[in-house]
């Protein structure tokens, strides 16, 4: 995933704010990273898991919101035009209202899930993965669609990821922090 060329510079939500909307950009510790544009096969998984969760979550607390969507990580409680953390997962599952504003949501959500790309797999398996970690996600997966196997990582007592559950995409797969969500895979 290409960082933006040749600089060192770090940036903030406000500098992010003022970049073309056409532009797609996340930032993770004041480094900027393109994102590149989805596959049809990920496309495909993006809005049949959306389905499936917007139904389910019907007259419930929790929201599902898909990328482009601003999740801004703010260190501590800087101004948002401070925040050098603004990320846009490929799902994101919202439990708590108050991290909800006209920009997105500023704070963890609950669950996210990320489709893995050639162009996006080392970001989200790495940098992704201990950011999440770092701001307190509580439920974090990562589907390899063109394998069918799905790494779940939930959030022990500690504060930290425990060993991945990995699975195929055969059987229903219960979600943690939605009680009763299960989802159904698709033969994509």
């Amino acid at each position: 995933m290409p960082q933006l060329a040749g600089t060192t510079e770090r940036f903030t939500y406000g500098d992010y704010c003022q970049w073309p909307d056409d532009e797609r950009w996340e930032l993770i510790d004041g480094q900027a990273f393109a994102m590149s544009a989805p596959s049809r096969i990920h496309q495909e998984f993006v809005v049949e898991l959306t389905r499936q969760i917007a139904n389910a979550l019907q007259n419930h607390p929790c929201s599902v919101y898909i990328a482009p969507f601003d999740v801004r990580l703010p260190q501590r409680d800087e101004a948002d035009d401070q925040v050098d953390t603004v990320v846009q997962p490929d799902l994101a599952v919202i439990c708590d209202r108050n991290k909800l504003d006209d920009k997105g949501c500023r704070g963890a959500p609950d669950w996210i899930i990320e489709i893995l790309s050639p162009s996006t797999a080392a970001h989200d398996q790495i940098r992704k993965l201990a950011l999440y970690e770092r701001h307190g996600v509580r439920e974090y997966w990562l589907l390899h669609p063109l394998d069918r196997i799905l790494m779940i990582y939930l959030l022990g007592e500690d504060g930290r990821f425990g060993k991945p559950e990995v699975r195929e995409l055969t059987d229903p797969t219960a979600v943690m922090v939605v009680n009763g969500l299960e989802i159904q895979w698709p033969e994509i």
